[in-house]
């Protein structure tokens, strides 16, 4: 990658970061993150915008399978059961975090980073959710790329599922 990739990528994920703090600050709304596979990058690239603080109350980052549990209440059977490659703890995770943290939206990312597959799910399989006052989305991804790359993605689609959640919402 050169420099100019890594210069696109920041602006596009800033840019999509932007878009989703000035929907939610319109509708008076705030927002929690959740994260695994992402490890803080939804919650700095969040942060990384001017005036944030209106919007943005915290974020957790559970990247081990117990904190899940443990933290963000995604449901221990479940997670026996599924481990935590899956989209149900991914919506139990964005509800876990908007409860925890009294928000309005949350957000929430789990999945495999990679390089090696993890669990019979192979690296790229990424599962993100967002939970809001009008219901639960969530959505699973395939997605290519090294690590870096897939954290990427990952963070990329969070943000545009919750900014097409609050885009529905208004229709």
């Amino acid at each position: 990658m050169s420099s100019g990739d890594g210069i696109a990528k920041a602006v596009t994920l800033v840019e999509a970061a932007r878009y989703l703090l000035s929907s939610a600050e319109s509708r008076g709304l705030t927002v929690a993150v959740a994260e695994s596979l992402t490890g803080g990058e939804v919650s700095s690239v969040l942060v990384s915008v001017p005036g944030a603080s209106a919007v943005v109350v915290g974020g957790v980052v559970a990247y081990a399978t117990r904190i899940k549990s443990q933290v963000l209440g995604v449901d221990e059977r479940r997670l026996e059961r599924t481990g935590p490659v899956d989209g149900e703890v991914a919506k139990q995770m964005a509800s876990g975090v908007a409860e925890l943290m009294g928000a309005d939206l949350g957000l929430a990312t789990t999945g495999v980073a990679g390089p090696a597959s993890v669990d019979n799910h192979r690296a790229g399989t990424v599962h993100v959710a967002v939970a809001s006052p009008w219901g639960t989305v969530s959505r699973e991804l395939h997605l290519d790329g090294d690590r870096t790359q897939v954290r990427d993605g990952a963070t990329t689609a969070v943000l545009a599922l919750a900014v097409a959640l609050l885009d529905a919402a208004e229709e």
